[in-house]
């Protein structure tokens, strides 16, 4: 898996994975994506984004999830 659209540097927003080295962290792009459903609003909103850095990001946090099982509680 390659993610050559993110970049991590300690020297900006504190070390947070950003898109292409921009101050635009890979968590405000997943949480631009749920709150912009249009994808034309989102690039109006965005318009430095391109549409591979949003693939980009989604797998980025995709995969940092752990894939372990979590108990849930019975319902009644």
């Amino acid at each position: 898996m390659r993610f050559d659209r993110i970049s991590s540097n300690p020297e900006r927003m504190n070390g947070q994975p950003c898109i292409r080295n921009m101050r635009l962290t890979v968590r405000r792009v997943v949480e631009a994506v749920a709150l912009y459903t249009d994808r034309k609003e989102l690039f109006r909103e965005y318009p430095e984004l391109e549409e591979e850095d949003i693939r980009q990001a989604l797998e980025f946090a995709a995969a940092m999830l752990d894939d372990k099982s979590l108990p849930l509680a019975a319902t009644p």
